[in-house]
């Protein structure tokens, strides 16, 4: 489905290309006539020669890993991608008419692929984005290491947390980076302003599934928590 999008100020007007499927917007959402959408700005430039060198980095990373030819991987991601937008083409040459976003949406299905299967970042990881907070995410997700690659990292916390209050502590307010040991004490050594100038990273916040899945913090708190904010009249 098409959608276009007018902005007044703060509001913004969705016109859509087809009426939407009444029983499956209840279905979803319990409701007709009230919807919860997300919203991400596309970027329309055309698509970055920066973003076609990491694309085919990437694939000789996977087609490295796994023995077969990136024309072959470059065939399997570009159908991927035109099945996840439902018959949309793209091109990443000089001439492309595929946008910014376009390239960033067919570059995550690559990253998805490599976190999923354990495709190890080579030449490839020195180009990756990761001032992205979708790559801090996923980093965080397969406790990959987003900075040198190293998998088993830890999901350490990139504000502070007092261990006497850790326990008590509302995770979903604070920031995270997946690090393994090495670079967790680099991290301390140097401190957090440096240690982000030098790699060029930021930190990502993680959302409540996450951090059940990971054991950073358990649903039964994050209920205690949202009760007690409740009672005290704290906005949650």
């Amino acid at each position: 489905m098409r959608v276009i999008a007018q902005r007044h100020g703060k509001d913004l007007i969705v016109h859509l290309s087809q009426e939407p499927d009444k029983d499956h917007l209840e279905t979803v959402n319990g409701q007709s006539d009230q919807v919860w959408v997300d919203l991400t700005f596309a970027d329309p430039r055309q698509a970055r020669p920066q973003q076609r060198r990491l694309f085919f980095a990437l694939l000789n990373d996977i087609a490295t890993y796994y023995v077969v030819p990136p024309d072959f991987l470059k065939t399997m991601f570009y159908t991927q991608y035109e099945f996840y937008t439902a018959g949309k083409s793209i091109s990443l040459s000089d001439t492309t008419k595929s946008s910014v976003s376009d390239a960033n949406q067919l570059l995550d299905l690559v990253i998805d692929f490599m976190f999923e299967w354990h495709v190890p970042f080579k030449k490839g990881y020195e180009l990756l984005p990761k001032d992205e907070a979708y790559y801090q995410y996923e980093c965080c997700r397969h406790r990959v290491c987003a900075i040198c690659g190293r998998e088993h990292a830890d999901i350490h916390h990139w504000d502070a947390v007092g261990s006497e209050t850790r326990k008590l502590a509302d995770h979903r307010q604070h920031w995270f980076m997946a690090l393994c040991r090495t670079c967790h004490n680099e991290f301390h050594q140097i401190g957090s302003i440096e240690f982000a100038q030098k790699y060029h990273v930021q930190p990502v916040k993680l959302d409540k599934k996450t951090l059940i899945k990971l054991g950073v913090m358990t649903r039964k708190r994050m209920d205690e928590i949202d009760q007690r904010n409740l009672e005290t009249g704290k906005k949650l």
